[in-house]
């Protein structure tokens, strides 16, 4: 299938918040790690969502060049091309982007978009996410509200965050403290600002103890009723059920019952990044120790070519990728749950 346009990617949501089932939304950097994400949701017969950060985008540009949105715009259009291939519905979304790379990273991928639509194509892009939790509440949702009408008008769809995700991604290091657990009253002003879908549709990060990194289960605080708690005080006052569509940011460590939990509470997309990144390096490890004496021209030897072929640990990467991809699903209980 061709990349979700946006009215099937509000298909995909509204089917997931209905269905209690979230989509995996996978962190890429390159064509590997982005063949291996769509491999995942094709095996687990599931759509899903890839996405590029700040540092991705950087780093697909070229390790000497780190211009992001040439990077983003590379991995879109790639995806765009290859996706066709594959039986499921795949979504291409930017990852967090704080306030000082809006002007360098979102603002500018949005109007490549606005002037495909303007052209009578659809997106490049199908979501963004705008990072506000480094800055204060009100501020943050005063972007959010123009970004909101940004999007909207070129047919995507943005995401922010309300609240604070703990530990690091890509620089950015946040305490892991009380600051972690966003409020009922966080959960009105936001609906108060950005409405409920009138102004144009957004999906919501509240947090509720989520630590980017690794982690053991059991060693992050995560508090999925706090999602719960403000779902049902902002639903009864407009009376709507489950009135936002959450995401979970820093799912590492979480236990299955946390995110059986989360979504459902509401949660639509939950973001895997951590454990893809290990589960593709895992396997070239392990191919670089087993086929030591092929890989390295050792001895006066010249090696195999075969075991050196970047082509052959690349396989193993991406198979290795696309297995941790389907567990994600299946935790999501998106597995098996296409739309078509």
């Amino acid at each position: 299938m061709p990349i979700a346009t946006p009215e099937k990617y509000a298909e995909m949501l509204d089917a997931a918040k209905a269905g209690s089932f979230a989509f995996p939304a996978i962190n890429i950097t390159s064509s590997q790690s982005l063949n291996a994400a769509m491999q995942g949701f094709a095996e687990a017969g599931s759509d899903g969502i890839i996405q590029v950060s700040t540092g991705g985008a950087e780093y697909a540009s070229g390790p000497t060049i780190k211009h992001m949105v040439t990077g983003a715009v590379a991995l879109a259009e790639y995806a765009h091309v290859v996706a066709k291939n594959y039986p499921v519905n795949i979504v291409v979304h930017t990852d967090h982007c704080q306030k000082e790379k809006l002007d360098t990273y979102v603002k500018p991928l949005i109007a490549i978009s606005q002037e495909r639509v303007d052209r009578g194509l659809e997106p490049l892009f199908q979501s963004h996410m705008w990072d506000g939790s480094a800055v204060p509440m009100e501020e943050n949702l005063q972007i959010a509200d123009e970004l909101l009408a940004l999007t909207s008008k070129a047919r995507q769809i943005l995401e922010i965050e309300v609240g604070v995700v703990g530990g690091e991604e890509d620089g950015v290091k946040a305490e892991i403290n009380e600051k972690l657990y966003t409020t009922v009253e966080d959960g009105l002003r936001t609906i108060e600002v950005l409405g409920l879908g009138e102004k144009g549709r957004y999906i919501t990060a509240l947090t509720f103890g989520n630590v980017h990194g690794v982690y053991k289960p059991g060693s992050v605080k995560l508090r999925p009723e706090v999602l719960k708690e403000i779902q049902d005080a902002v639903g009864a006052k407009y009376g709507r059920e489950k009135p936002f569509d959450l995401v979970f940011h820093g799912g590492s460590g979480s236990t299955p019952q946390e995110i059986s939990d989360a979504v459902d509470y509401g949660v639509v997309k939950m973001n895997v990044d951590t454990d893809t990144q290990y589960a593709f390096t895992r396997p070239v490890a392990g191919w670089m120790f087993a086929n030591y004496d092929g890989v390295l021209k050792i001895d006066g030897e010249v090696g195999n070519k075969k075991m050196y072929d970047p082509r052959a640990w690349g396989k193993a990467a991406e198979a290795g990728m696309a297995a941790r991809v389907i567990e994600a699903c299946e935790n999501l209980r998106s597995a098996g749950k296409t739309i078509g």
